[in-house]
């Protein structure tokens, strides 16, 4: 009997995940604002709790959470992350569940969480708070059991569309922010996936989405958000819109055909020691 109950405990999703944790994994950083941490579902601030099909639990796709540990992902994925703000479904989990569907050799999942909601593009720059824990929890997620960053998904710039000069200088500050993450990952044709505004919170949306659509850079693709369901509040995405931006942003990923970056050794432990001392510079 004992031997039958262990077994089962071995063979439980949560040992699985567990088991998973500890081994490489194919990494993603989601970052931005609240549309990529998620607010489908929630309507004057609280979350239904409704959690489609897409965006089940699986061992095989984890989540770093805010204590830096890997665990079974679910929603809501941002819930420590961007734990000022009410969080509910957002384009993680039906991101995962369709990239593994597509391409079973991408293993297990590693979703980072780092979107924080209400935040413009210059508190995304190289040097802020912002930056320094997106960094801080990508050396995490490579150190807790290895792996590699495939890629970052981004979601951001409602609320650039409230100031003219912010909208007007959005496309370079796109840019830069791209090149340095790609820079300091030391990864440097990295794929960076990210969205085109559905809504905004000014008079700006088309300045900011111009700059989104038009940016060029090797690897990046944008996909359009725009058409796709809101909340009441009309600047959130729905549960139903969050389910079809994930699969959106899965079809971008899986279709660029770029290698993926090689890194060597020596690069490994020069990108360790920069994380290590970015991190302790952070926490300080």
């Amino acid at each position: 009997m004992f031997l039958l109950i262990f077994s089962l405990l071995l063979a439980s999703p949560a040992a699985a995940a567990a088991d998973n944790a500890a081994g490489p994994k194919s990494i993603f950083l989601l970052a931005g604002q609240s549309n990529m941490s998620g607010r489908g579902g929630v309507i004057n601030d609280t979350w239904d709790g409704v959690v489609p099909s897409q965006c089940r639990p699986d061992p095989m796709i984890l989540r770093l959470n805010a204590a830096l540990a890997w665990e079974e992902a679910r929603e809501a994925l941002h819930r420590d992350i961007d734990a000022e703000k009410t969080c509910g479904v957002g384009p993680g989990m039906p991101f995962a569940h369709l990239a593994r569907r597509r391409d079973p050799g991408i293993g297990v999942i590693g979703l980072v969480p780092c979107a924080i909601g209400g935040t413009n593009i210059s508190e995304w720059r190289r040097g802020g708070r912002l930056y320094g824990q997106l960094m801080a929890r990508a050396q995490a997620a490579v150190l807790g059991g290895g792996g590699l960053i495939r890629a970052v998904l981004w979601y951001q710039g409602e609320s650039d569309t409230t100031s003219h000069e912010d909208a007007r200088l959005y496309k370079r500050r796109l840019e830069r922010l791209f090149t340095d993450i790609r820079s300091d990952l030391l990864s440097p044709v990295l794929p960076v996936i990210q969205v085109a505004l559905a809504s905004g919170s000014g008079p700006y949306v088309d300045v900011i989405r111009k700059a989104q659509l038009e940016l060029e850079l090797p690897n990046l693709r944008c996909v359009d958000a725009k058409g796709l369901d809101l909340e009441p509040d009309g600047l959130h995405l729905s549960t139903r819109a969050q389910v079809r931006l994930g699969h959106m942003l899965a079809d971008a990923f899986l279709g660029i055909t770029a290698p993926l970056p090689v890194q060597s050794s020596g690069a490994h432990r020069r990108c360790n020691n920069f994380f290590l001392d970015l991190f302790l510079r952070w926490i300080r």
